[in-house]
């Protein structure tokens, strides 16, 4: 049998999709450079990307520019709210790798150790459209 070819994985023939999520064939189908709401998936449990949606920590609605600490209606900790960081791509790469190590005190406890990973999740906040920060 033909092995089946899903973005760079390739299947045997007898090799089933049973077992795969959805996310994950999404991804593998996905060009390398093309951030999806996939890659943002392991922080969706925390943050939302709707302005004015708030969850365990603030929305990411429009990070992109803005000042640490600012978004309204989220109760910061102190640390990061005197932080006075600009979100940009180079300042979100620190903060995920090690939040606490980039912001001393900060609530994110989550980090995300792989550089790609990091790349993939910037990139997709980055795509976001601009009025998604409108109503903040």
């Amino acid at each position: 049998m033909k092995a089946m070819r899903i973005g760079r994985v390739a299947l045997g023939g007898t090799a089933g999709l049973a077992g795969m999520s959805l996310a994950w064939l999404a991804a593998a189908a996905t060009p390398a450079g093309a951030p999806t709401a996939a890659d943002f998936s392991r922080c969706a449990g925390c943050h939302s990307t709707q302005a004015g949606q708030n969850k365990i920590g603030p929305s990411l609605a429009g990070v992109f520019g803005r000042t640490s600490g600012s978004v309204p209606g989220y109760n910061y900790s102190a640390a990061l709210k005197n932080a006075h960081l600009t979100w940009d791509a180079q300042t979100l790469d620190k903060f995920l790798q090690n939040p606490g190590g980039l912001v001393h005190g900060t609530k994110m406890f989550a980090t995300v150790p792989n550089a790609d990973t990091r790349q993939r999740i910037i990139a997709y906040l980055k795509s976001l459209p601009p009025q998604a920060a409108a109503n903040q």
